[in-house]
């Protein structure tokens, strides 16, 4: 296990990017750098980030761990620098929803979430919303923030959002939708009475 969180020359290239380019993200999807094993880091539920333990408790800490997370195909997740690659346990989603604004965007109305980590997502056909209902039928909702992350909507965003839903008829069954830059969103099937 590397003590580590992520190789220093590694952190210095992440940063050196962060205060060039304010606006992107470090191209983690180009960089293949060896993996070098599991770290005591994880993401829980909620979104708060534990390192050997303790609360990461620095804003801007987190942001530049986040900005450098990347899902893989082997459903493992990994904080990937330009030298290395180290993997780290996340619970459900790396993000969480924490609140939602209704936008008029070019004539069209949207919804727009905001983060645990201050970013702004617009639902849209580029990000999408899906609900997984668990073992015990209880919904999961989450948006696509970024490639294949995303953030699960806190219950106060989601239930926010099935007030703010209508009543459609979706493949000739009921269900409660959401409109968001001309796009529908499936919420749930209404039950028949």
């Amino acid at each position: 296990m590397n003590d580590n969180p992520v190789n220093l020359k590694g952190l210095e290239t992440i940063y050196s990017f962060s205060k060039k380019n304010k606006q992107s993200l470090p191209p983690v999807e180009k960089w293949n750098p060896p993996f070098c094993g599991d770290i005591d880091m994880k993401i829980l539920r909620n979104g708060k980030w534990f390192y050997m333990g303790s609360e990461i408790k620095r804003p801007a800490m987190v942001k530049l761990f986040s900005s450098i997370l990347r899902l893989d195909e082997d459903a493992c997740y990994y904080l990937v620098t330009p030298v290395e690659k180290v993997r780290i346990q996340v619970e459900d989603a790396p993000f969480v929803a924490v609140s939602l604004n209704k936008v008029e965007i070019s004539s069209k109305t949207g919804y727009l979430f905001k983060t645990n980590l201050n970013e702004e997502i617009l639902l849209s056909k580029e990000n999408p919303l899906t609900i997984k209902i668990g073992e015990n039928s209880e919904p999961s909702p989450y948006i696509l923030i970024r490639k294949n992350l995303h953030a699960l909507l806190s219950r106060s965003v989601f239930y926010e959002l099935v007030d703010l839903a209508e009543e459609k008829i979706v493949d000739d069954k009921k269900c409660l939708v959401i409109e968001s830059m001309g796009e529908c969103f499936n919420i749930h099937e209404v039950e028949k009475e």
